[in-house]
């Protein structure tokens, strides 16, 4: 079980400007007595078409988030294992602030186990230096780029991108749905229970699996042979609500499991994190003063 359930968040887009040129008529008046002169006007700008395929409401997204420099984001998150009825699990709460353009952030916030046991957890990402403090442990150097690193941290900005490869894979899996009677959108990509080798290429089950790494390292640990092979995708669901006007993402939200074959039976691995724009951030993001 991990601090994040134990991701520290970071995410993103913006707001996205409506194109609209008009073509303005030029008049000039002639002086007195001069031939009438013949007035033109430039042709009006074609209307800018509206969205409609997923990757429209992502580039329109990815614009409306550059606009501000920094966003603020909610976060919460569940992981969980079960067998035989037996549950142990954790919650995470916490905040993230994410510069829109330089991959910056900054994240904190505290889980708690089944049994009230809590521990707190902050990150700094700026540029290719990372700095992680976890409980009264002092800070120490990561890598952005890691693995483990990766799993703490929820990017909505980053999440953008990941919806590209989605949209872009052969089978278009991503679908785009208008809600709460227009004012926003949603992408959603969804899978039903099937084994991971079925879809271990698609880019959401790499990140399922990603995501459930560590976990399957602490089980193998305790005894339990995780094979992948063998491991099977109980459902999955992953779904980026956009503002319908200005494009701008609202929350993000994760929700996936697994279940891995033990003595006969299933374990069950469940893990759900959601992220909520909170607005701009006009603060700097830069690392600790006692690590510059």
């Amino acid at each position: 079980m991990r601090t994040r359930p134990g991701r520290t968040a970071a995410l993103a887009l913006p707001v996205a400007l409506t194109l609209a040129a008009c073509g303005a008529a030029a008049e000039e008046q002639a002086g007195a007595g001069s031939p009438d002169v013949t007035v033109l006007s430039s042709p009006a700008a074609e209307p800018s078409a509206p969205p409609e395929t997923a990757e429209d409401f992502l580039g329109l997204a990815e614009k409306a988030m550059a606009e501000e420099p920094a966003w603020s984001f909610s976060v919460t998150g569940e992981e969980g294992l079960t067998l035989q009825g037996q549950k142990s699990a954790a919650t995470y709460e916490g905040s993230l602030r994410r510069a829109a353009g330089r991959a910056s952030l900054h994240s904190q916030g505290v889980s708690t186990s089944s049994k009230g046991t809590k521990k707190t957890e902050e990150l700094y990402v700026v540029g290719d230096a990372g700095y992680l403090k976890e409980g009264s442990d002092g800070w120490k150097a990561v890598s952005p780029v890691d693995p483990e690193m990766r799993n703490k941290v929820e990017d909505p900005i980053a999440v953008v991108d990941e919806f590209r490869m989605y949209a872009q894979a052969a089978d278009g899996e991503v679908k785009v749905t208008e809600t709460d009677g227009g004012d926003t959108v949603e992408l959603r990509v969804v899978s039903g229970e099937q084994k991971l080798s079925a879809v271990q290429d698609r880019a959401w089950a790499k990140k399922a699996k990603r995501e459930f790494d560590p976990t399957a390292e602490q089980l193998r640990a305790a005894g339990v042979p995780v094979e992948d092979g063998q491991l099977t995708l109980s459902g999955l669901e992953e779904v980026l609500v956009l503002d319908a006007t200005s494009y701008r993402i609202e929350s993000h939200r994760l929700d996936f499991g697994f279940l891995i074959p033990y003595n006969g039976q299933d374990i069950t691995f469940e893990q759900k994190v959601s992220e909520a724009n909170q607005g701009p951030y006009q603060g700097k993001i830069e690392l600790p003063a006692d690590v510059r």
